[in-house]
């Protein structure tokens, strides 16, 4: 008798651990998804990823506008020389030095804050504001303008990137304000 009650006991244990019993109740098996039941008693699935492959994110090159001044894609030339890796927040001061070391205008802007950055150069030194709305679809030599009344950002359009106090090849992520240029005589 003792055997019986013995061997009976081992065979319901053995049940109780077998795999298949140990499955949650109404969750399909599959190598493709993983199966879960949430707090609320809803069941869902996502797809099981196996393999990670990394791609890069490519932006368009800056096109060469031939109407727009060379001296402007100079200035890129010259800013990205002078550039960091890391921004120090003199955005629209390496962007006036290079356009006056460019000779892209002919005096040092006055103005002291990079959002008012546009209404200067259309006031004072001949630039024209572009009717581009994609910093990245802007032209070789650009001079972009960000941000609000707060806080701003100026940068000039490089073949891949944009450059200021700093390179980048992504634009800033305040929002755009204009795009200007000066067109050649």
């Amino acid at each position: 008798m003792r055997r019986l009650v013995l061997l009976s006991s081992f065979a319901i244990c053995g049940l109780a651990f077998c795999p298949v019993a140990s499955r949650a109740d109404g969750l399909a098996t599959s190598k493709s998804r993983f199966y879960y039941k949430d707090s609320g008693g809803n069941f869902g699935s996502a797809r099981i990823v196996r393999r990670y492959y990394w791609k890069p994110i490519v932006h368009p090159f800056a096109t060469i506008d031939s109407r727009i001044d060379p001296r402007l894609r100079r200035a890129a030339t010259i800013a990205e020389e002078r550039s960091h890796a890391r921004s120090k927040a003199l955005c629209w001061h390496y962007v006036k030095e290079a356009l006056v070391a460019a000779h892209a205008i002919n005096s040092y802007p006055k103005t002291a804050y990079a959002a008012e950055a546009g209404d200067e150069l259309v006031r004072d030194y001949g630039f024209k504001r572009l009717s581009v709305r994609d910093p990245y679809h802007a032209p070789l030599g650009a001079v972009l303008v960000y941000g609000n009344k707060a806080r701003g950002h100026v940068e000039i359009r490089t073949k891949d990137g944009f450059v200021s106090d700093y390179h980048s090849k992504n634009r800033c992520f305040y929002p755009l304000r204009a795009v200007y240029a000066k067109f050649s005589s």
